[in-house]
């Protein structure tokens, strides 16, 4: 998102791990690596995907990897959880 960038501390450090794994997707980069990675995951802030937290909806789907693992031990929780 807008934070992800040097001026904003890469949001206050939280988007560090993303820009590690996929350096060159930023707003107006080139992602081809996450897309490669994730493909058909469409969401507005890709840098939350696999940050650490279950950011659930969009994220949680399985073209976004279950938000890159992050949401793996919530759905085995709770496999019948279903957020519109």
């Amino acid at each position: 998102g807008e934070y992800n960038s040097e001026e904003c501390g890469w949001d206050g450090g939280d988007c560090i791990d993303f820009n590690t794994k996929y350096p060159d997707c930023y707003i107006g980069g080139d992602c081809a690596s996450f897309n490669a990675t994730f493909p058909g995951c469409r969401v507005d802030i890709p840098p939350w995907i696999a940050d650490g937290e279950c950011t659930g909806r969009a994220y949680n789907t399985e073209e976004c990897g279950w938000d890159g693992g992050d949401c793996t031990e919530f759905n085995t929780k709770y496999p019948d959880c279903r957020v519109d």
